[in-house]
């Protein structure tokens, strides 16, 4: 995943616009920690993470010229969906990335997260297969 936010920065790195100089970090340095953080947002909660593209894409609109704007969308759009892609085919890669095991989204009885590994369609475990059903449910309604 660190390639993918590394892609992102240096396709568009090329139209940021210097801010003035000051303390803090620079415009280049808030881009990229913005590529990195939507990225790994992307990786460690991916089901509710609803639209990654325009997200980290309003999270960085004000470092770029309006000229550039859509062309800096493209480039988001275009990684993170890949992004998403990627793990949708790959569910062990989140827990090889982060090193944190994925448990289900559903909650017990008693409040507490299911601690259950969870399947790599929907993210809930088969004990919990009928929350998915209502989600998709629900959606189409």
């Amino acid at each position: 995943m660190y390639q993918i936010s590394r892609s992102i920065y240096r396709e568009i790195e090329a139209d940021i616009v210097e801010g003035k100089w000051g303390e803090g970090p620079t415009n280049h340095e808030r881009v990229l920690r913005a590529c990195e953080s939507a990225v790994f947002r992307l990786t460690t909660d991916r089901h509710y993470f609803a639209r990654p593209s325009r997200t980290l894409f309003n999270d960085i609109r004000a470092y770029f010229p309006m000229s550039t704007q859509l062309h800096v969308y493209r480039v988001v759009d275009h990684y993170m969906c890949f992004a998403s892609r990627y793990l949708a085919t790959n569910p062990a890669a989140a827990l090889e990335l982060t090193g944190q095991k994925q448990d289900c989204r559903a909650t017990t009885r008693k409040g507490t997260p299911c601690q259950r590994m969870p399947l790599p369609h929907n993210g809930y475990c088969p004990s919990h297969q009928h929350l998915a059903e209502t989600e998709e449910f629900a959606t189409a309604a």
